[in-house]
């Protein structure tokens, strides 16, 4: 018998244990869902894009650049076995604007799955944009075990904060996949680039079948340098192989019949082309010129990488490229280093009219 003459009926108790115990699970059930986001696990927006979580806080560029050099070595790791395997399940995600297949293979969607959920993971509140869908029905959580590589440490002395909320991570999980697709192997990269308030200040570019790595911070360091000396008169113009008429007769008119133009595929590679690379496969040139519309995930780790040896990467007129806001550049792309850049410029008045017909 209870107390002051009161009955507990066996039922009562029963219901009372129950209702607590609900009140317990959906407290720490809200719990866990909170806890299990922070590490990349819940749903992401559709279209290839995260966004930064409510909370915000800070982030260190030094763990982004060693995040990022992993992600691109992941993803290229896929890129590779894909290709060697030769089964790529090639299909076409619709047409560009100059008409042609955009492609996507195999390659391109397990790179993009490894890049995006190893930088999501260890970034949970920074904004990232990549080329690919992102499936929510698809996650994996890759771990980073917080390791800045001996390379980073040497090159990036100190730590370097940034609001999360300032901080626009651009992947391209496969960049080149139309050579990917006619296994012209030399031109393809994975590339992850960081933009703090829309200024890209770190950029890796990864070639999966050399396995060669460049990687730069604005006012950090490096493991890429420029060449020793370019040619400003008679300039070797990369191109992509799709432009290179397009862009060939005005060169002549502006260089002369001394400048040659390189055609090739793949914004990374052609970045590449501009800097000191050990790799035999890899072409040199003096200039780089795209004539027509761009996404930002080709150009950004570029930009970051010229940028910070004190080159340039600009829009034909000579505009600084922001990269927040939409995904492309309508405005074409001048890239130099070592060069007055600005004079390049005056010197291509008509490009970006003939990239635009």
């Amino acid at each position: 018998m209870a107390p002051m003459g009161i009955r507990l009926s066996p039922l009562g108790v029963a219901v009372f244990f129950l209702l607590g115990l609900g009140l317990l699970y959906h407290l720490y059930s809200g719990f866990l869902a909170g806890r299990f986001s922070l590490f990349g696990l819940g749903g992401e927006p559709a279209g290839g894009a995260a966004g930064p979580a409510a909370d915000g806080g800070m982030v260190d560029l030094r763990e982004m650049l060693a995040v990022s050099v992993l992600a691109a070595v992941r993803g290229g790791d896929e890129v590779r076995r894909v290709r060697e395997s030769n089964i790529l399940h090639e299909k076409s995600k619709g047409k560009t604007r100059e008409g042609a297949d955009d492609k996507m293979t195999s390659g391109d969607v397990l790179s993009n799955r490894k890049m995006f959920y190893l930088l999501k993971t260890a970034f949970p509140s920074v904004q990232i944009n990549t080329e690919e869908h992102v499936d929510a029905s698809d996650k994996e959580v890759i771990v980073w075990n917080h390791k800045i590589p001996e390379d980073i440490l040497k090159e990036v002395t100190a730590t370097r904060e940034v609001p999360a909320e300032s901080v626009t991570v651009w992947i391209d999980p496969l960049d080149a996949t139309q050579e990917y697709t006619e296994d012209l192997r030399k031109y393809v990269t994975t590339m992850v680039c960081v933009a703090v308030n829309g200024k890209p200040v770190l950029g890796v570019i990864h070639k999966p079948f050399s396995e060669y790595t460049a990687w730069a911070m604005v006012d950090g360091g490096s493991n890429v340098k420029a060449r020793s000396s370019y040619n400003e008169k008679t300039p070797r113009i990369i191109v992509s192989r799709s432009h290179s008429g397009m862009v060939k007769q005005v060169a002549l008119q502006t260089f002369g019949n001394q400048s040659t133009i390189i055609p090739a595929g793949g914004a990374g590679y052609k970045v590449l082309a501009l800097l000191d690379v050990p790799d035999m496969n890899q072409e040199k040139a003096d200039v780089y010129i795209h004539v027509t519309y761009i996404k930002k995930w080709d150009i950004c780790a570029g930009n970051a990488i010229l940028k910070a040896l004190g080159g340039h990467m600009t829009t034909l007129s000579g505009e600084e490229i922001s990269y927040t806001g939409t995904d492309g550049i309508e405005g074409g792309l001048l890239a130099s280093i070592k060069m007055n850049h600005q004079a390049l410029v005056r010197k291509l008045p008509d490009l970006e009219k003939t990239g635009h017909k």
